[in-house]
């Protein structure tokens, strides 16, 4: 039988990266498709990092884009994987940001990261490859 002492917790963030098409439309989502999935950016805590720090640290790493500006947090998450021999339990921080100027934008093959897609709120509700995802676009609601 597993305890809580089998899993390895993982801090965690990552962002809900917004951008407005006008007054009248839909606010749009920066998503990505990884491991056939629509997801949000986000990664792992580096050592001496601020949890603010590695939510605009990862968007930037798996989008390829400059660091986006933090408008506020929305709220966490917490999942468990299992990862080799151990089950992961991962808290991840969430942040709503904006880029701060056009930028093209692209993937970080190499974090399995195929796509990256603008799409609308409703959108991205819908196509969000996790529960927990549904919840924090959810909550965060625009």
């Amino acid at each position: 039988m597993m305890t809580d002492s089998d899993i390895e917790l993982i801090l965690a963030a990552g962002g809900i990266v917004i951008k407005s098409q006008g007054e009248n439309s839909e606010i749009q989502v920066l998503m990505i498709f990884r491991n056939g999935t629509w997801d949000l950016p986000k990664g792992k805590l580096e050592k001496g990092e601020s949890i603010e720090m590695c939510a605009a640290r990862e968007v930037a790493e798996e989008v390829g884009s400059g660091i986006p500006a933090i408008i506020k947090k929305i709220g966490t998450t917490y999942h468990e994987y299992p990862e080799k021999d151990k089950v992961m339990g991962k808290t991840t921080h969430w942040y709503s940001m904006v880029f701060t100027r056009e930028e093209e934008l692209v993937p970080q093959v190499e974090e399995g990261i195929e796509k990256i897609k603008w799409m609308g709120f409703s959108e991205a509700v819908e196509k969000a490859g996790f529960e927990n995802l549904k919840e924090i676009l959810k909550k965060f609601n625009p």
